[in-house]
């Protein structure tokens, strides 16, 4: 057991969510499902808590209510080999909800991901700061990040 967890509150779709996440990720599975009881506070039966795997990373969904709900002030950072890979999770991840700005989206329960291809660092951190700004202004104009974009801004100078 990893001795920090992200614990993600939702309003009835712990269970459907925890499905949703561990079918877009290599690697990841549903660990285990507690159910309420008769004591409520949801109906008995339905899943209170879920916990789940990404990528080897443990997660725990909660049915806790409509009290709170996410923002963009938290979100998952995925460090993605390829624009390939980029490409695969941005559409599944955006599919019920949508884009935002260099490389963010909110996926269909309100949760936000940065989908980031490892190379950007280099781009963006270059030697040279004249090529790094131009390629850090490319990447403000994207929703989704496209690398290839980003290298060209970086070495066109």
């Amino acid at each position: 057991m990893q001795k920090i967890t992200t614990f993600l509150w939702f309003n009835g779709q712990a269970e459907e969510a925890a499905k949703f996440y561990t079918s877009v990720f290599k690697n990841s599975k549903i660990t285990s499902i507690s159910h309420y009881s008769e004591a409520g506070p949801m109906p008995a039966g339905s899943a209170m808590s879920v916990n789940f795997e990404l990528e080897g990373q443990e997660f725990i969904a909660l049915n806790g209510g409509p009290e709170y709900s996410f923002t963009p002030a938290i979100s998952l950072f995925v460090n993605c080999e390829s624009q390939a890979e980029v490409d695969k999770l941005w559409e599944k991840l955006t599919h019920g909800g949508g884009e935002v700005q260099c490389g963010w989206l909110e996926d269909k329960y309100g949760l936000s991901w940065q989908i980031v291809p490892s190379k950007l660092m280099d781009y963006l951190n270059g030697k040279d700061p004249k090529k790094s700004a131009r390629a850090a202004q490319a990447l403000y104009q994207m929703k989704k990040i496209d690398l290839a974009k980003i290298k060209q801004a970086y070495e066109q100078g």
